[in-house]
């Protein structure tokens, strides 16, 4: 289907270009509709004004074999859904006959969330000293490595900030005002937000700043990173996968069982500020959501903060 691969290209280029969408979404997208451009092949439909409802029905029931999640077939219908109206707007097909496809059941599951004692034992699984000079620890005489600061700081900011790994990683010395309490995150579709970041996070960042960042700085074979706050060990920005190994590394010393990853935190920011009483559109912002359906997930409650509420609301009750 050359005709359906050119779109399929031209759609790539739209949502990256027009719509600055970032690297990995695109490259998501690309991989989701390759599969499913294959699939047309493979079944003899070779236009795409051909497809009907039945057959991205059919595409989609076919995923059950793989043995994916229901969260992974609904991205993929959700490339799907986005490339037909894109084929739609450029009148490339006759009908978006996507549009009346929906997701899977169970494919809105709850995302995975620390508790408060969780995260804070996660942040205590970075031991560094408690001095405000950088140097020795009077209790164990030993100097803070500039890695467990940068550490700590990535985690305490990442949960404060309810970041994106790729926000974090992307973060620049600029971006931050510590005496203000406040951070610039540049989030999806390169769209800028202002949060605050908690005194912990500020403390952390500090000694980090002040002790840290400038040792591993100074480790860079060549011109020296000046911009990015979170540096790796060679002095260069910090990657994604290296966040990734840095959370699943706490949580083993932190003894956490449940399966840790970069959004962990960011789901447990948003959580605990719901759970404490801020509104969903805060968070919302806070999160740098488009809309406020993609926050609401995080308004689930425990079997025990429902009893809890109902033991304190509920006239008769007791």
């Amino acid at each position: 289907m050359d005709g359906g691969e050119r779109l399929v290209r031209q759609f790539l280029a739209h949502i990256d270009v027009e719509r600055g969408l970032s690297k990995a979404t695109v490259g998501a997208y690309g991989s989701d509709l390759h599969k499913y451009m294959t699939w047309l092949g493979e079944h003899g439909i070779r236009d795409l004004d051909d497809v009907t409802t039945r057959h991205v029905e059919d595409y989609v029931a076919s995923l059950d074999d793989s043995g994916e999640s229901a969260r992974s077939k609904a991205r993929r219908l959700a490339s799907i859904h986005a490339f037909h109206r894109f084929a739609l707007s450029e009148h490339a097909v006759h009908d978006d006959v996507a549009a009346r496809v929906k997701a899977p059941k169970g494919a809105s599951t709850l995302p995975d969330v620390l508790s408060v004692d969780e995260v804070m034992r996660l942040m205590d699984s970075i031991p560094v000293s408690q001095g405000h000079d950088g140097g020795q620890d009077a209790s164990s005489g030993a100097a803070d490595d500039p890695v467990m600061l940068r550490d700590r700081a990535l985690l305490e900011f990442m949960y404060a900030t309810g970041s994106r790994v790729s926000e974090a990683c992307g973060a620049n010395l600029d971006d931050i005002d510590l005496d203000g309490k406040v951070a610039r995150l540049m989030g999806k579709g390169s769209k800028q937000r202002l949060v605050p970041v908690g005194g912990f996070a500020c403390e952390a960042l500090r000694r980090y700043l002040g002790f840290g960042r400038p040792v591993l700085q100074a480790r860079a074979k060549g011109p020296a990173e000046r911009r990015a706050i979170f540096l790796n060990k060679r002095g260069k920005r910090l990657s994604r996968q290296s966040v990734w190994e840095i959370i699943r590394d706490a949580g083993e010393r932190a003894h956490i069982t449940k399966p840790l990853h970069p959004h962990i935190l960011r789901h447990s920011f948003a959580t605990h500020l719901i759970q404490g009483g801020a509104d969903v559109r805060t968070v919302q912002e806070l999160l740098g959501h488009a809309s406020v359906t993609t926050t609401q997930i995080y308004t689930h409650v425990s079997p025990e903060n429902l009893i809890e509420a109902y033991l304190t609301a509920h006239p008769r009750a007791r």
